[in-house]
């Protein structure tokens, strides 16, 4: 009974298995095939051991733990930590913290160049907005980051403080490079890790929820971008 309980299992993990790979990309079928050889000598061992078998049970076992180790080693060493999302402009880059949702922003141009959006004063961060007028992309970003920093700021800003608000503009032709930058991926990255690095992305910025529709077009735009790879 024992014997065919433990078949039973392992065709369907097997199963569980070839279904996962045949939609996940390169890198996640390296990391489960590393854990599945540790569950295939776990199981190995639980059953020579519960046969009377120990002799050759116990070892595997203590295989089963050290290949188990390995992959979840291998794992920390490659999870990413702090992934971001960026987006550049001409007068400013924007990041997206992938982990937290915070936005972090570098002033490429103008009065403030070389300055960090976090250190700007609710005053200067005003300054820059009407500077950034010529730069239509780099003032629509700004206004992601104001309105996630700063909800009222519409509401506060001056008799003027309509100019240049409302319509998101154009965007310039993408490269394949700078769709990686946005949704924060790694090139070659595979459809199945583009379309989820988009999902949870679009959870944070989407306009529906309160975010950015600016923010939300780039994200579409890379998304689309990459695709065009796979089809």
């Amino acid at each position: 009974m024992l014997r065919v309980v433990l078949v039973l299992v392992v065709l369907g993990l097997a199963g569980v298995g070839l279904r996962y790979m045949l939609t996940a990309s390169a890198q996640q079928v390296a990391m489960a095939l590393r854990y599945g050889v540790a569950g295939l000598a776990g199981l190995l061992g639980l059953f020579l051991t519960f046969t009377g078998k120990a002799a050759l049970g116990i070892p595997a076992l203590t295989l089963a733990t050290f290949l188990y180790r390995h992959a979840a080693s291998r794992r920390a060493a490659t999870r990413r930590p702090g992934r971001k999302s960026r987006v550049n402009t001409d007068a400013l880059i924007m990041e997206l913290d992938l982990d937290t949702g915070e936005m972090s922003g570098l002033v490429l141009k103008g009065e403030f160049e070389g300055g960090e959006l976090r250190i700007l004063t609710e005053a200067e961060l005003m300054r820059l907005h009407a500077e950034l007028l010529s730069y239509p992309e780099s003032r629509e970003l700004l206004e992601s980051y104001l309105d996630r920093r700063m909800p009222d700021w519409r509401d506060r800003m001056h008799a003027d403080h309509g100019a240049g608000l409302g319509g998101t503009q154009g965007a310039g032709a993408m490269t394949e490079e700078e769709a990686y930058e946005i949704l924060g991926l790694r090139p070659g990255a595979g459809e199945a890790e583009i379309r989820q690095a988009h999902r949870r992305l679009m959870k944070g910025v989407h306009p529906d929820t309160g975010g950015s529709a600016f923010l939300a077009a780039r994200l579409n735009a890379a998304k689309d971008r990459l695709l065009r790879r796979h089809v």
